[in-house]
């Protein structure tokens, strides 16, 4: 049985899958629902839109010690016990029985301190798989959520696995946005834990059809939301026309579309010089998401005039979702977060319907669209079935917010039976061993490749020898470990020059 304080960790690898593994940590922990923590008032729209970094809060008892990165501020807001601490976007928290400890995965996306502090969930701790793998057996956990890329959860569901704890903690995984692209790579990846969740009736559907399709056990995939869906409702607001247009790190990828979907945007402002138009950008340069972005917004937009009323915005969706009177986007998850508050939204098929692009997922849902539409004053009108299948559940008109379906624990609570699978394996007395899709017998030119990539061996029994949280690499000394970290972040900066800047003028003089 665990332990009257119910124990969850959570590793990440981004910022975006930090907040939705932190954010699905509270709503799966089998505690009573608590009242939503209320919307944060909208900034005035004449000052610079940027979500303003918390103030700082000391983490629970338990909970991860130690920045992301040297000099790090910790985050505001416990990512454990309840209360303070909600997020952004009024997520309900467990009871003040449940901890929660934060870890990100070092590497590539890892975020920065201003990124974990505009998701305002506290700040986990950086190691690598080997480490968090070595904290999982000393700490016995009760349940761990695996916020990774699907790659990285096969390693860890295998490093899990080799450890054989006396008690192994509960698994649980998921997606953190919209899955269009690689469903059965991703799926198989994840296959092995004890819940994969789908945000929504439709995925539940492919998610399960793609393990029975394969031979392998459905059971795991448990129907729930994505974790950020909430916030106030939408309202109309007199005088006020906001237009925001959700950029994307990797969609579209080429420079001549990007620059395409600026100038129309600076054209909308033209054409409409009595709204407000915002250009949402998903991180600051240097900083990088859950997919690299080549050809940042920001330094294409240096080349355009830009109209007095068009504006370049930072900062947690949630808070620009409260003034937004319009949201346009390519294939943005964003989209679901504003249909699910009652915003109009529009998804483009300017550069065409296609899977590359990912607005085909919106294929049925009335919301596609192109700019001259939009410029002509025309918003799109969702269909009601698909929000419904998309597990979206826009207010009734004058009705309370949607926290209340996503989280408030009611007959609709798309939570309920992640909780209730939650607390009936914890009250089992052993849980079966993890047995994941992928082993050395079914793919041996694939798994161990994944492996390695985390520094486990090509069995997946233990870290490879010497990577750091073996007692190999701990008796290296401390000294290497300074020396390591300065070469890492020299590494990183020589990375993220060579993606942003090198890469592109490579791949344009391929092309002439």
């Amino acid at each position: 049985m665990p332990s009257p304080t119910l124990r969850i960790a959570v590793v990440a690898d981004s910022d975006t899958r930090w907040k939705w593994g932190a954010l699905t940590a509270r709503r799966i922990a089998p505690a009573p629902p608590l009242s939503p923590a209320p919307s944060p008032a909208p900034l005035p729209s004449s000052s610079p839109f940027s979500a303003p970094a918390p103030a700082s809060a000391p983490l629970p008892h338990g909970a991860a010690a130690g920045p992301a990165r040297a000099g790090a501020k910790e985050a505001a807001g416990p990512v454990g016990a309840g209360g303070e601490g909600a997020g952004a976007d009024g997520a309900g928290v467990p009871g003040p029985d449940a901890v929660v400890t934060g870890y990100v995965l070092r590497g590539r996306a890892t975020p920065t301190a201003r990124q974990l502090a505009e998701a305002g969930l506290g700040t986990p701790r950086e190691v690598t798989g080997a480490e968090f793998l070595r904290a999982v057996r000393e700490e016995a956990y009760d349940v761990v959520v695996l916020a990774l890329v699907g790659g990285a959860v096969q390693a860890m569901l295998h490093g899990l696995a080799a450890a054989a704890p006396r008690r192994r903690p509960v698994v649980v995984t998921g997606y953190v946005g919209v899955v269009y692209e690689k469903l059965a790579d991703g799926l198989l990846l994840r296959h092995g834990a004890d819940l994969v969740l789908a945000n929504s009736p439709y995925d539940a559907r492919r998610f399960r059809a793609v393990y029975e399709g394969v031979g392998a056990d459905p059971s795991a995939v448990v129907r729930a939301a994505l974790p950020f869906l909430g916030g106030a409702p939408h309202r109309l607001v007199p005088g006020r026309h906001t237009v925001v247009f959700a950029a994307q790190p990797s969609v579209p990828a080429t420079r001549a579309d990007r620059m395409y979907l600026l100038r129309r945007l600076a054209g909308h402002a033209r054409l409409h010089p009595e709204r407000e138009v915002l250009l949402k950008l998903r991180s600051k340069p240097g900083e990088h998401t859950t997919h690299i972005e080549e050809l940042p917004y920001q330094r294409l937009a240096r080349s355009l005039p830009q109209p007095p009323n068009l504006r370049l915005v930072y900062g947690n969706m949630g808070r620009v979702l409260d003034v937004t009177d319009l949201l346009v986007t390519v294939s943005s998850t964003a989209a679901l977060e504003a249909l699910h508050r009652g915003v109009p939204t529009a998804v483009l098929t300017d550069l065409g319907v296609r899977e590359a692009l990912g607005n085909h997922h919106f294929i049925g849902s009335g919301l596609l669209t192109s700019w001259n539409r939009l410029d002509a004053g025309d918003e799109p009108v969702p269909d009601p079935a698909w929000l419904a299948d998309q597990g979206v559940s826009p207010p009734a008109p004058g009705g309370p917010a949607p926290d209340a379906v996503a989280a408030g624990g009611g007959a609709d609570d798309a939570f309920a039976e992640a909780r209730a699978r939650v607390a009936a394996l914890l009250a089992r007395d052993a849980l079966p061993p993890i047995a994941p899709y992928y082993t050395r017998a079914s793919a041996p030119g694939y798994l161990p490749g994944i492996l390695a990539r985390h520094r486990l061996d090509a069995s997946g029994t233990e870290p490879v020898p010497g990577a750091p949280g073996t007692r190999a690499g701990r008796g290296a000394g401390r000294v290497r470990r300074v020396l390591r970290d300065a070469a890492r972040e020299a590494a990183r900066g020589a990375y993220r020059h060579g993606v942003q800047h090198v890469a592109p003028v490579i791949r344009r003089l391929g092309e002439l």
